[in-house]
């Protein structure tokens, strides 16, 4: 019903567009968030959405624009002329001026900045600069910030006048001359103080900054930690370069959550913000194949492994049986390892440094994990296991010994591996992620077979 009920809006949307009824299309929108008009025009031709953002005002205009998906906005901006799109960028915050030029073509790009406002075209060269991924790349310079020589009652003079046209105002960062960064005042202490006291008196002291060029997963980790609002970026000589806003930490934390999916599921590639429906057939390959073949040919160290070990399953083949158990339990654990080891990773809570502390936790983890599981693995070959497969000289308790020993060995040894694969991939500036993967199953599977039959030949002695 719900899915009938968006069709028939999005129907009605291109029927209002058809007859070229723009004061409904308006009235239709009037009083919607946003956030809540871009979902709606999502799902209509990039066409139709231009149309539609030309019956709104330019700065709604612009704010749907910044809620649109960046395919969306790369596919609704050629169907502006120059002119239009320069206006549009005009009004666009900072930090989404940068973001919406990144998704547009180079060419078009190079067009559009001698359009543009000087000291827009400048802010954007100045935010341009910085790597994607970095720190930088997610600020805004839409803030305000005061020398630390201010009275209270010249700040509240200079907030009214700059106030309405910064993107926060509920903190005001205190700087010397030298825009070096001093600390910080709320706007509620700056409300509450005596007017004749300055910046200087008042201020905190104790500022949370991070570096331009430092990764934004570190300004993540900072607003986590410290419940930040804002966040200062600064050069290596601590002048305020710029802000990170809770809205911009928010859209990272999405990202990078699905980065982490994609990459825990061996998929390769930059998360574009482009939607499933929309992504080409060659990205959806291209993205999945790298992986795949790296997995098909560490798969043949499996076959080869087996071949090795092929008198042995051929002797005794109830071992076939329980191959699968081994597989599956080996690759659980360790991803339970991994992940734990990952988390504890992305929150700072341990570093390369500590592997060593890891591995000794993880080890005894593993022990007791090892011992109850192959116990169970024990009970079930006794319960389940069919005596007509075994050879004389063999018994079902010697096959349950054998499976079971083999079982606690691959359980400690996957819980080992995953848990210093992060490490390791961390400590060569690799993201952890991607080691938490099939990848990390494919190894374990390998490193299982080699231990179960091994194992097997010294417990049946054959």
């Amino acid at each position: 019903m719900e899915d009938f009920m968006l069709d028939q809006r999005d129907n009605d949307l291109e029927a209002l567009l058809e007859n070229d009824n723009l004061p409904l299309i308006a009235s239709f929108l009037e009083g919607k968030h946003p956030t809540e008009i871009a979902e709606i025009l999502t799902s209509l031709p990039p066409e139709s959405v231009y149309r539609i953002l030309q019956t709104q005002k330019a700065d709604f205009a612009g704010d749907i624009f910044t809620e649109l998906p960046p395919w969306m906005q790369t596919d609704t901006a050629e169907f502006f002329n120059d002119a239009q799109l320069a206006r549009l960028i005009e009004r666009l915050s900072p930090d989404v001026r940068v973001d919406v030029l990144r998704v547009l073509p180079e060419t078009r790009v190079e067009k559009l900045l001698p359009i543009i406002a000087k000291s827009e075209r400048e802010n954007i060269k100045q935010l341009s600069q910085y790597p994607e991924g970095t720190a930088g790349s997610i600020m805004t310079t839409d803030y305000i910030a005061l020398l630390h020589t201010l009275t209270v009652k010249e700040v509240i003079e200079r907030i009214r006048l700059e106030g309405a046209n910064k993107e926060s105002i509920y903190t005001i960062f205190v700087i010397d001359t030298q825009r070096i960064l001093k600390g910080t005042v709320s706007l509620a202490d700056i409300i509450l103080a005596d007017h004749k006291r300055t910046l200087d008196s008042i201020k905190e002291e104790q500022i949370y900054s991070v570096k331009a060029l430092s990764d934004r997963e570190e300004a993540l980790y900072l607003f986590s930690r410290y419940d930040l609002v804002t966040l200062p970026v600064v050069d290596n000589e601590n002048r305020l370069l710029g802000i990170i806003t809770h809205d911009d930490v928010i859209d990272v934390l999405e990202q990078e959550r699905t980065e982490d999916f994609e990459r825990f599921n061996a998929i390769t590639g930059k998360h574009e913000g482009v939607s499933y429906l929309n992504t080409s057939i060659w990205s959806h390959f291209k993205h999945r194949v790298v992986w795949l073949i790296v997995l098909a040919a560490m798969g043949l160290i499996s076959g080869a492994v087996l071949q090795t070990f092929e008198s042995t399953l051929t002797s005794i083949i109830i071992l076939a049986f329980y191959m699968p158990m081994l597989a599956d339990t080996g690759g659980n654990t360790g991803s339970q390892s991994a992940t734990m080891v990952v988390r504890a990773l992305a929150l700072k809570e341990i570093g390369p440094k500590d592997a060593i502390k890891v591995l000794w936790k993880e080890l005894r983890v593993s022990i007791l994990l090892g011992l109850v599981l192959g116990f169970l693995a024990f009970l079930r070959v006794l319960l389940t296991g069919n005596p007509s497969h075994l050879p004389e000289t063999i018994s079902l308790l010697n096959i349950g010994i054998a499976i079971s020993v083999a079982l606690c060995i691959q359980v400690i040894s996957a819980t080992v591996i995953g848990a210093l694969l992060p490490l390791a991939a961390a400590a060569v500036h690799l993201d952890p992620a991607l080691i938490a993967s099939p990848a990390l199953t494919t190894i374990v599977d390998i490193t299982g077979l080699f231990v179960y039959f091994t194992t097997a030949r010294v417990v049946l002695k054959i």
